[in-house]
């Protein structure tokens, strides 16, 4: 790991040192400055702070932090670097890291779809659409992998051609809800699973609203589909407003609970969408003929063509493949129609390769 994500590392680890202090000296190029000459900085580093700073124990910590992520799995990009998100680093009080596994994509047009965890099956159904179309015109899909609408917009951006990216409220080790662990996976391999906490970071209620700020972050526009009066679907509106990000919102019946939150926004200025065919008129994007997913090269389809159906343990030997990454792209082929399951968990192809 280079020394200035080290050094970033140190000062995320210093009692009363928040994003937005880092921020700010990342932006004034201060960094290697205040970690070389802390006393010179007294009105921004409390003595605790100072303390930590002299006797290593935060600059140990951040070792430590970059130890556990590799032995993980994880990437670390710091703010400041070339591959940090622009649109990201440009929020009020960007993460001072990423902690990510997957690809963060192709620096691509972001939009993200957020919503209630008790969605209708409605309003999953639409997230689902709203996801994939945007999805087969290049645009990635951003959410936060919760139940109801989230989970509903990462599945239906995988059925298109383009990345997506689940940000979490936990470290991207601990995958909350744990029956998303198979979708986080998916999205690992075709998108990222991102956070700005460290390895080993439960979920805990407090970090949801933080987390909300980088999804926003990561998108120049926010799309509502159902949120109730107390949702956390309402506080990343409010953060995409107070960052000039675009805001879009489903209307729907006065009566109905999870209309609330589309209700009130658009009476508070967000765009009024009715499906796809507005949020790519907002955009700007041709509705066009859509991208669908293409059929490169493919081990595990590679695997199976002409052969008898063969079990998980049986393609992760033919084709070397991980099991998380093989389980991951086996359920993608399958929801491409390209493989078939079968009783006792064997796979076959399902068409051409």
């Amino acid at each position: 790991m280079d020394e200035r994500t080290l050094r970033i590392l140190t000062l995320a680890r210093l009692p009363g040192f928040g994003s937005r202090k880092i921020s700010s000296l990342v932006k004034a190029d201060g960094i290697d400055e205040v970690i070389e000459q802390p006393r010179r900085f007294t009105d921004l580093i409390s003595e605790p702070a100072l303390e930590c700073l002299a006797d290593g124990s935060a600059r140990g910590a951040a070792e430590q932090t970059v130890k556990a992520a590799t032995a993980k799995g994880q990437s670390i990009v710091p703010l400041g670097s070339p591959d940090y998100p622009s649109s990201l680093a440009a929020i009020y009080d960007p993460p001072p890291a990423l902690y990510y596994r997957g690809s963060l994509g192709s620096g691509a047009r972001r939009v993200a779809i957020v919503g209630s965890r008790g969605a209708t099956p409605a309003g999953r159904s639409l997230a689902r659409d709203l996801a994939r179309g945007l999805s087969e015109r290049g645009v990635e899909v951003v959410s936060g992998l919760a139940r109801g609408i989230d989970g509903s917009a990462h599945e239906g951006a995988l059925l298109g051609p383009s990345t997506t990216l689940a940000v979490l409220g936990s470290s991207v080790d601990i995958i909350y809800p744990a029956e998303h662990k198979l979708l986080a996976a998916r999205i690992e391999a075709r998108g990222a699973v991102i956070s700005e906490l460290p390895p080993g970071t439960p979920p805990v209620a407090s970090q949801f609203p933080s987390r909300n700020r980088i999804i926003v972050g990561l998108s120049e526009a926010v799309i509502m589909v159902e949120a109730g009066s107390r949702s956390g679907a309402l506080i990343t509106a409010r953060l995409a407003l107070d960052e000039g990000r675009d805001v879009l919102a489903v209307p729907g019946r006065p009566a109905e609970p999870l209309a609330f939150g589309p209700n009130l926004m658009i009476r508070d200025g967000a765009t009024l969408i009715r499906g796809l065919e507005d949020v790519l008129e907002h955009l700007g994007i041709e509705s066009g003929a859509p991208k669908t997913l293409s059929s490169p090269p493919d081990k595990i389809l590679d695997q199976l063509k002409g052969s008898a159906a063969k079990s998980i343990d049986q393609l992760a030997v033919d084709t070397g493949l991980a099991p998380p990454l093989l389980i991951a792209r086996l359920s993608e082929l399958e929801l491409a129609g390209r493989v078939e399951r079968l009783p006792g968990t064997l796979f076959r192809s399902a068409g051409p390769a």
